[in-house]
């Protein structure tokens, strides 16, 4: 028996990713969350509020547009901005209490999803998938995309 060519990680990864968002976008409508909204949450949750450039470059996306997620998002109460003391032309972004409640009524109802969707997988291959996959994520992604 021929053994079969191994898929390449970004198509397998590109194969998850797209159902796994698309099945999360209704589950963040219902908790009045974007993907945008939910990644910029997320991040701000992750420690000190960045400012909106440093913020743009931990998220991945172009500073302008970065300032029309934030406008949408300050509107909403969900997040707020004021100057940097360090640089007054800067705005540091905070998340409101009504963000963070969003934020976790969202990830909760990613959780289950998630759980329900890796309950295929053993126990024990679960969680060596998840820890190989936060592995991968840190320092070799890095490595991967610093000639960006």
């Amino acid at each position: 028996m021929v053994e079969e060519e191994r898929q390449d990680l970004a198509a397998l990864l590109h194969r998850l990713t797209k159902a796994l968002v698309a099945a999360e976008l209704p589950l963040l409508a219902r908790h009045g969350l974007g993907m945008w909204g939910y990644v910029v949450l997320t991040e701000l949750s992750r420690g000190a509020a960045p400012t909106q450039l440093a913020l743009a470059k931990a998220v991945d996306v172009d500073k302008t547009k970065m300032v029309s997620i934030i406008d949408g998002m300050e509107a909403e109460g969900l997040v707020s901005r004021r100057p940097d003391p360090e640089d007054r032309r800067a705005r540091i972004i905070e998340p409101t209490e009504e963000g963070r409640k969003r934020l976790r009524a969202a990830r909760a109802a990613i959780r289950r999803l998630e759980d329900g969707f890796l309950a295929e997988l053993s126990p024990a291959r679960r969680t060596t998938m998840l820890a190989a996959l936060r592995d991968l994520s840190g320092e070799p992604l890095a490595r991967l995309t610093a000639d960006d």
